[in-house]
């Protein structure tokens, strides 16, 4: 498809507030989760910015992903009812509205707050105060219901982009985005983005250099440019998602199977399914089950193993053997096979698999082994050497020992996406 059949996509920027942001001390939650719902959507995310609270920043922010051409912007924090909690006096001088209070928000406010007022004493004054801060909007705008204390707000700025402002707790945030997608000005924003099927593939222990070779061979025989094209490196798979412009879905399509067939022995899901969900489907589909026996993860697969709702169903137990007597205890490791081939080895963790199995009576048994570091590294199994082992009530044994790359967390939490995709394997749930 060529520049003239485009049909150009919305696009959007985000705002996010709070100076415990850019310290550290919080990790955003918001940019990340507005984004990708906002992609899903059918907008072009132009700009996540987050921002202190300060208001001389906020305004810059405001004005620079408007100056970037956006049709919509969506903020998050700063509806509090503290000093520092300004979004809403920014964005009301942003759009150029007054501010006056909304009674019946500030009786809402009230009866949410009252409860808690008296069970702590701090009724007053102040908290009268708060809460008609928080129910003072910009004339004009429509007011969304607080899933706090903090309602949220949509707006339009005149000849520029529609405004929402939403509150900064993830929760509320997130409890609140229904009630901004049926307000009447989103609505109407909504219904003249074109809306096109997204395609979403999930590769494993495939680099993002790779897909970015792939792709580049490919456009030298195929017109790519209305297939927006994201990769994103999550628990150790690789994410390709395929946006196309709408009219462009064939073109998706063709570029889909592509990728598949360049890299099938990498390929987890070519419908964005996760190892997670893919595992848990394969055990529930072949009544299996499993049971883990960890050293270096320390429990961290099990934990991840049991995240999902209805785990009971197909995860029947695990141990947490650190010390060489644990395993010979709990797992029956040979104390021998320890002696001969040491804690760290892919003897060990086949012993490791076979005990778990046998002591849970599970269809699965997974052992991991290995030394995480930064110390107790040696030159034959340096920081990072991991032996991993699969065994199965059938007879199948599934083996690795690679060693990993990072830090001494780097390397657990790489350990637990390498186990998971083990299990996997041997519960029959990878693409054939």
């Amino acid at each position: 498809m060529g520049e003239g059949s485009r049909v150009r996509r919305p696009r959007a920027g985000i705002v996010v507030t709070g100076s415990e942001l850019l310290t550290g001390a919080v990790r955003d939650a918001n940019g990340p989760w507005v984004s990708r719902e906002l992609g899903e959507l059918g907008f072009e995310v132009a700009q996540v910015v987050i921002v202190g609270d300060r208001p001389e920043d906020l305004a810059a922010a405001l004005r620079q992903v408007t100056e970037g051409g956006v049709d919509l912007v969506v903020t998050s924090g700063g509806l509090g009812p503290t000093a520092d909690d300004i979004t809403v006096e920014i964005v009301a001088a942003f759009v150029g509205a007054e501010l006056e209070l909304d009674t019946a928000m500030q009786e809402t406010i009230g009866r949410r707050v009252a409860r808690w007022a008296k069970r702590t004493g701090f009724d007053g004054p102040a908290l009268d105060e708060a809460t008609r801060k928080q129910a003072t909007v910009p004339r004009g705008a429509v007011v969304l219901p607080p899933v706090g204390t903090a309602p949220g707000l949509v707006v339009r700025r005149p000849d520029g982009p529609l405004v929402a402002v939403l509150p900064g707790p993830p929760r509320e945030l997130q409890g609140m985005w229904p009630a901004m997608l049926e307000a009447a000005p989103f609505a109407e924003l909504l219904a003249t983005v074109p809306r096109a099927e997204a395609r979403s593939l999930r590769f494993f222990n495939l680099p993002e250099s790779e897909i970015a070779a792939t792709l580049r061979d490919i456009e030298r025989s195929r017109d790519l440019s209305d297939v927006e094209v994201t990769t994103c490196l999550r628990r150790s798979e690789l994410e390709v998602d395929l946006h196309p412009l709408p009219g462009a879905e064939p073109v998706a399509a063709e570029l889909a199977d592509e990728l598949i067939a360049r890299h099938r022995r990498q390929l987890v899901s070519a419908v964005g399914a996760s190892t997670d969900e893919l595992l848990a489907e394969a055990l529930l589909e072949h009544g299996l089950t499993v049971a883990t026996g960890e050293s270096c993860t320390g429990g961290m697969l099990a934990s991840r193993l049991i995240d999902r709702a209805g785990s009971s169903d197909y995860v029947n137990g695990g141990v947490v053997a650190y010390s060489n007597e644990a395993k010979t205890a709990l797992l029956g490791v040979p104390a021998e096979m320890i002696a001969e081939h040491g804690a760290v080895s892919p003897e060990v963790a086949r012993a490791l698999a076979d005990g778990a199995r046998e002591k849970f009576g599970a269809s699965i048994g997974v052992g991991i082994t290995g030394v995480a570091g930064p110390g107790g590294g040696t030159e034959a199994k340096p920081v990072g050497y991991v032996c991993f082992c699969v065994t199965t009530a059938d007879g199948q044994v599934l083996a690795r020992d690679p060693v990993l790359p990072g830090a001494r967390g780097d390397i657990r939490e790489r350990s637990t996406d390498l186990a998971m995709h083990l299990l996997l394997r041997a519960a029959g749930g990878l693409p054939h």
